[in-house]
C-alpha cells in the first residue's frame, strides 16, 4: 500500500501494489507541475521508492510482532525491544507537534541505540538490522513533521474493495470494474466530506444540483484547514 503526500501535509493520492505508478505517468505528472518534494508513504514495496519515500511505522514494527521467542530470555528481549520501539513512536508523534533540533538529535540517537542493540535472540537482531537500514525512510518525519507515521488511512480506503473482491472474486467486465471503483470512490469521498451518499445520488439523478461538486467541497475543506 502507498500514499502520496504533498509538502503541506495533504494526501494527494494513494493506491495498492497492483496499481503502481509507472515511470511515464510519474514523468507526466512532474511535467505538469507536480511538486517533486511529494512524499510517498508505503509499506516498503520497492516499486513505490520514488520521489521522497517514507516508510509506515506500523508495517515496520509488524516484523517484530511476528517473532516468537523460544525461551523466557528471548521473549523478554522481544518484549523490551517492542516497548522501546513504540515509546520512540509516541515521542516522534510528540515531536511532530513541536519539532526542535535538540529533540530531533535525541530521537535519532534513540533509534540507533534500539536498532544496534544485541540481544540473545538472533532473529530479533536481524530484524533490528533491517529497521536500521531503513532509518532515513522511517525518520523522514524528523525533516518533514507534517508527514504521518503510518499509511492506515490508505489501508482503510481500500478495505471495502478488498472485502468485495473476496466475496465476489472480481468483476466480469471492464465496465463492471469501472462502475464498482467509481461508486466506491464516490461513497468514500462523500463519507469523508460528511455528505450523505444517498442524498448525493438522489441529487445527481434528479438533476437538482443542490449539493456542490465534490472537488469544490474538497477544495473548501483544504482551505479551511
Amino acid at each position: 500500500m502507498w500514499t502520496l503526500w504533498d509538502p503541506l501535509g495533504r494526501r494527494a493520492a494513494s493506491g495498492k501494489p497492483g496499481a503502481r505508478p509507472h515511470g511515464a505517468l510519474l514523468g507526466a505528472a512532474l511535467s505538469h507541475g507536480i511538486n517533486p518534494e511529494l512524499v510517498i508513504v508505503s509499506d516498503d514495496a520497492g516499486q513505490f521508492n520514488v520521489l521522497l519515500h517514507a516508510l509506515c511505522w506500523i508495517h515496520a514494527e509488524r516484523i517484530l510482532a511476528k517473532l516468537v521467542g523460544f525461551n523466557d530470555m528471548q521473549r523478554e528481549a522481544l518484549a523490551e525491544t517492542r516497548t522501546a520501539v513504540w515509546a520512540l513512536y509516541q515521542d516522534l508523534k510528540a515531536y511532530q507537534k513541536k519539532p526542535t533540533r535538540k529533540v530531533k538529535r535525541k530521537l535519532e540517537q534513540r533509534f540507533d541505540e534500539i536498532c544496534k542493540t544485541q540481544t540473545c535472540f538472533t532473529t530479533l537482531n536481524n530484524a533490528l538490522k533491517r529497521m536500521h537500514k531503513n532509518k532515513a525512510e522511517l525518520l523522514l518525519a524528523l525533516e518533514r513533521p507534517d508527514l504521518p507515521l503510518h499509511n492506515n488511512l490508505s489501508e482503510g480506503d481500500i478495505r471495502e474493495y478488498v472485502k468485495r473482491r473476496k466475496i465476489s472474486g472480481g468483476t466480469r467486465s471492464v465496465n463492471g470494474r469501472r462502475g464498482r471503483d467509481t461508486f466506491a470512490s464516490l461513497k468514500k469521498t462523500c463519507r469523508k466530506l460528511k455528505v450523505s451518499f444517498w442524498e448525493f445520488l438522489n441529487d445527481r439523478v434528479g438533476n437538482k444540483n443542490a449539493i456542490p461538486p465534490l472537488p469544490k467541497l474538497i477544495e473548501c475543506r483544504a482551505q479551511s484547514t
